[in-house]
């Protein structure tokens, strides 16, 4: 999993580029509308939209920015209505795909996915064809070197699962629903973490060790993630450090 962690790693810190795009900030604000309108406004009584107002935070999204967010969410302002698509499929080499999107038009995302899976070597799967080889969890990630002890007395009762190390970090997992209390003991006990986010984790890999094979995967998630519907992308390789240091 070492390869994949990094290559998570250097997603998240190309955030930056995507920020001065607006490009990260317009997916952040989509996702607090569509949170919003499923479970309602008020951040205690829906933990979804706590989580994406966290995130929009973390990523330095304007604060009214995000209130009129939830205000359209809520139909207190006009707004489009999204509604959450799920894609599944397969890059190159048998590697598993899971693509979430937010969407005003169905048929254009399908023909906007289908396409770019076609053009660089992948291809679209059934419903249910790749979805169980994923896990959804909420995790934190901590940068070297953390206190494991302290990391886990202040995290434990509130629904942590498992420490494990990844290459030059740490990952905390937990059920999605118990993020935003883990977070807040973390931040209680002073205990400093890089990123605290709901995600897929692949519950098994593909290893994909050769430099070409790994560019072409690399290239066809980085496509997908460009797309202006699509809000996360997940996919079950391993690439090792070494090959992700040469690209």
């Amino acid at each position: 999993m070492s390869g994949h962690s990094k290559w998570a790693t250097i997603k998240h810190k190309k955030g930056a580029a995507d920020k001065k795009r607006g490009k990260l900030f317009a997916k952040l604000i989509k996702q607090v509308e569509v949170a919003a309108r499923q479970g309602g406004g008020d951040l205690d009584a829906n933990p979804t939209l706590r989580t994406m107002y966290q995130k929009a935070r973390d990523s330095s999204v304007p604060l009214d920015t995000i209130e009129r967010a939830i205000k359209r969410g809520t139909g207190e302002l006009e707004g489009v209505a999204y509604e959450s698509v799920t894609y599944e499929g397969y890059a190159p080499h048998g590697v598993a795909l899971y693509v979430e999107t937010l969407t005003d038009n169905r048929n254009r995302t399908a023909s906007e996915i289908r396409t770019i899976l076609a053009k660089n070597g992948g291809s679209l799967a059934e419903p249910g064809s790749v979805a169980w080889q994923f896990e959804r969890k909420g995790i934190v990630i901590f940068s070297n070197p953390i206190d494991e002890e302290a990391v886990m007395e202040a995290t434990l009762e509130l629904g942590a699962e498992d420490l494990v190390r990844e290459g030059e970090s740490w990952r905390l997992t937990c059920l999605p629903s118990d993020l935003p209390a883990l977070r807040e003991a973390l931040e209680k006990a002073q205990i400093a973490f890089e990123n605290a986010d709901v995600t897929m984790l692949a519950t098994s890999t593909v290893e994909v060790s050769d430099s070409q094979e790994a560019k072409a995967v690399l290239k066809l998630v980085d496509l997908l993630d460009e797309d202006d519907d699509v809000q996360d992308v997940y996919a079950n390789f391993d690439i090792p450090d070494e090959v992700l240091e040469n690209l």
